[in-house]
């Protein structure tokens, strides 16, 4: 490993991992390789260039990962980042079942990191979706038609809480279970509380 130091934080995490231990050391070796600094955060390993987050290793159930929290700015030549899921706007993830395919990836993951610095350095950011862009659910603005202190309240709240309202909702695959949740959530919006508040 060049010129980066180890952190006693994520020798731990390394450590007590009861999955993708040997998965995580290669991943850890890659990213030391890119001279990126060493921290923890999050609850796991957080790889840092001048104070900004460039790439974190995460483990799920199955597979292990990369995830770059700008990643939708970066080019993706090989085809190989994954949106989570539709409603993540930056963030990227290449995905790992075993050690192999990582040392097989090496070359390809270093370029990676090295671009995801390169959109540091240039301080490029994410456009993220307005909260307009979201549509409101018709159940939602007919209740809004009813009650309009509720539209009031709605849109008082932080455009994240007004966000997980609106995909909450619409999540909904039938009209009348809309209808239901959205009226099971009337006082909490109107007592200015998000979702999950």
């Amino acid at each position: 490993m060049t010129n980066s130091s180890t952190n006693p934080k994520v020798d731990e995490y390394i450590s007590k991992a009861t999955k993708w231990k040997e998965e995580y050391e290669k991943l850890r070796n890659i990213v030391l390789d890119c001279e990126l600094t060493e921290e923890f955060k999050w609850m796991h390993p957080c790889y840092t260039f001048e104070k900004k987050n460039i790439v974190l290793i995460h483990g799920f159930k199955e597979y292990c990962a990369l995830l770059f929290p700008k990643g939708a700015l970066l080019q993706d030549p090989h085809g190989i980042l994954i949106q989570q899921t539709e409603n993540v706007q930056a963030a990227r993830q290449i995905r790992f079942t075993n050690v192999q395919e990582i040392a097989e990836m090496e070359t390809i993951l270093k370029a990676y990191i090295d671009e995801a610095v390169k959109v540091e350095k240039a301080g490029l950011k994410v456009n993220f979706k307005k909260e307009t862009e979201f549509t409101i659910p018709e159940e939602l603005q007919n209740k809004f038609d009813e009650i309009p202190a509720l539209k009031t309240a709605f849109e008082a709240l932080t455009p994240g809480r007004q966000r997980a309202y609106i995909l909450y909702f619409s999540k909904a695959k039938q009209s009348k279970t809309r209808e239901s949740r959205v009226e099971k959530y009337v006082q909490h919006i109107l007592n200015g509380k998000g979702l999950n508040d």
